[in-house]
């Protein structure tokens, strides 16, 4: 998620969940061709795995971009097709480029050329309206769209399971309005069996999930991860076995972490900004937020500031709310 899911957030989400695989945020092709490309694909060896997300359109561009992130040493390099905002649709890229599986596919064979070996892979909506072919079966269309995905060398397809509206809704009323239809990801499934399908777009709950899970290989958790970020923590240890760490056994765990990225130069802010949803639905969250967003910015302000906001929460709530 642009602006979002960037390397302080990975990290903290990292240590929530053990086992998920963590995506950058959507990065362009031109961010890593003209800008400075530590600051987009730089990433802790503790976010491992953790997967590349491109935005472009032209061959070349991703190509080399492609062999940048396989060199920075990402365990995926995944091209999006599903973003429909303004600002990436003004750049022919995103969510527009699935009126054109034949220009999407040669991407994809580029990005595998730039890969190096790294597999690289695909994620895109049903389909886009106005739609390419007026009258044609929505889900005829999504199939041949990903067979040619899966000729051309993706490894696997991320499946927002609503189609993008190109005009007239905002970012956020896509993924709000147009309906949600989970059933074309268990039948992409189905039809192709050999083919890693993960399922995206309105999971909320580890109920959710596990009914998922029965019918695809994977599913993406996006927003509610970052608003609610210790359902990770929650769903993991279910899924995987194991305790999952209490919300303040994650804010002591981030401090160093902390530490060493303001020795380097980030702002305490930068890093908090993605850890106030700690706490949410506990006695004491409200003080915890409030603490981290009006005073992080403060000259002076360091991991104690996190820590102290932390108190604002006592142990013994959380552990009783477990």
């Amino acid at each position: 998620m642009m602006d979002w899911t960037d390397r302080h957030c990975r990290y903290f989400h990292r240590l929530l969940s053990p086992n998920a695989v963590l995506y950058t945020e959507m990065v362009t092709t031109g961010a890593i061709l003209h800008g400075d490309k530590a600051r987009f694909l730089d990433f802790e060896p503790a976010e491992h795995p953790v997967v590349l997300q491109l935005g472009g359109a032209d061959t070349k561009e991703l190509e080399i971009s492609a062999r940048w992130g396989a060199r920075w040493g990402y365990d995926a390099i995944n091209l999006n097709c599903g973003c429909p905002s303004d600002r990436v649709q003004s750049g022919r890229f995103g969510a527009c480029l699935m009126a054109d599986p034949d220009h999407v596919a040669e991407l994809v064979k580029a990005m595998v050329d730039g890969a190096e070996g790294v597999a690289v892979t695909v994620k895109c909506r049903i389909g886009i309206e106005p739609k390419p072919v007026p009258g044609r079966d929505e889900y005829e269309a999504l199939a041949e769209f990903v067979a040619k995905m899966a000729d051309a060398g993706a490894t696997a397809i991320v499946l927002h399971a609503r189609n993008a509206v190109l005009s007239g809704l905002s970012p956020k009323e896509n993924r709000e309005v147009p309906p949600l239809r989970h059933d074309f990801g268990y039948r992409l499934k189905r039809d192709f069996p050999d083919l890693p399908i993960v399922l995206n777009g309105g999971i909320q709950t580890l109920a959710d999930v596990e009914t998922h899970l029965a019918h695809v290989d994977g599913v993406m958790l996006g927003r509610v991860a970052y608003q609610e970020p210790y359902r990770l923590a929650e769903i993991d240890a279910v899924l995987n076995g194991g305790a999952s760490p209490s919300r303040h056994e994650v804010v002591e765990k981030m401090l160093p972490f902390i530490e060493q990225r303001m020795a380097d130069g980030a702002p305490l802010k930068a890093i908090t900004r993605h850890m106030l949803g700690l706490f949410q639905g506990l006695p004491g969250a409200r003080r915890w937020r409030r603490i981290l967003s009006e005073d992080a910015h403060k000259p002076g302000s360091g991991p104690e500031l996190v820590r102290q906001a932390a108190m604002a929460v006592p142990l013994d709530w959380e552990a009783r709310a477990a």
